[in-house]
This record gives C-alpha cells, sequence and structure tokens, in this order.
C-alpha cells in the first residue's frame, strides 16, 4: 500500500482506499504486516521504532479480541495532494457485549507523506449501533458470501 504514493489522482486515491479496506478485512496482525502498516520514524528509514510496534500490536490485539466476524467497507469520500477523506461502515460482533451484531460507521481522515507513501496522521469518527432485536444481527448488510464492495449501502442503520 506504501507503493501508492502522493500526490493523489482521482485513480490512486481510490486504490489506497481500497487496499486499506481489504487489509482490514484480513484481520491482520502487527507480526504479518508490520513495515506496511507502521510509520517510519521521522527523518530515518527502515524499521519502524520499537514504541509505534508495541502501540499499534496493543491497537490490534485490542480490536480483534473485542471485534468477531469483522467485515469493512469503505469509500473514497474526498480528496487533495497528499490528503484522503473516507467514509467507512464494518459489522462485527462485540465479543465483550455477548456476541450482539453491531455497525460502526464514520469517516475518516488520512495524511500521507510524499517520500514513503505512509500515513502520517489518522483522525476517525465513528459511531457504533446495535443491529436487529438484541442485537442478533437483523439488517445486517455484509452477510457471509456479499462482496463488500457490492452490498447496497442505505441510509436504515446509520
Amino acid at each position: 500500500m506504501a507503493d501508492i504514493k502522493p500526490p493523489f489522482t482521482a485513480e490512486t486515491a481510490l486504490k489506497k482506499v481500497k487496499a486499506a479496506q481489504d487489509l482490514w478485512n484480513t484481520q491482520y496482525t502487527l507480526s504479518e504486516y508490520p513495515k506496511r502498516i507502521l510509520p517510519t520514524p521521522s527523518g530515518a528509514t527502515g524499521t519502524p521504532s520499537s514504541k509505534a510496534q508495541t502501540e499499534v500490536k496493543a491497537f490490534l490485539d485490542k480490536k480483534w479480541q473485542k471485534e468477531k466476524s469483522y467485515r469493512l467497507r469503505k469509500e473514497l469520500f474526498a480528496f487533495t495532494d497528499n490528503r484522503i477523506a473516507v467514509q467507512f461502515w464494518y459489522e462485527y460482533q462485540d465479543s465483550s457485549d455477548g456476541m450482539k451484531w453491531k455497525r460502526c460507521y464514520g469517516l475518516e481522515d488520512w495524511t500521507f507523506d510524499y517520500e514513503t507513501g505512509k500515513m502520517r496522521k489518522r483522525q476517525m469518527s465513528g459511531n457504533d449501533l446495535v443491529l436487529g432485536p438484541d442485537g442478533n444481527g437483523e439488517g445486517r448488510w455484509f452477510v457471509e458470501g456479499v462482496d463488500v464492495n457490492q452490498a447496497e449501502i442505505t441510509e436504515q442503520h446509520w
């Protein structure tokens, strides 16, 4: 994904968004993709800092312990030369809440480094809601066998 570098065009911004979507949908762990997902320390080359690795590992471990059956869709919202705005929706079963089905939806603002193509900054604002009576999943968009890119996103449940 870092090979897609700014300045972005409509085509490259969309590729960056869909590459991120596909990577998240693998439920990757730090051990699988450290150099692909971690920023390189400012002014340095090579391996990301051990502090960054520790922080990202803790984030991913916590996320994947809680969010089971995770399925995500990201859509390009807007872009400039080194920034991309993304609208997203993901569904998951919440292991900390009796495996209730939930959907998180919102917006992200990404800023990328021109040289490395890696994300320098990410801001996210999201909302969670329970899907169906008592979280039974009624109204899910990303059911088994459905391509997240083809699922119809409606205003229901967001």
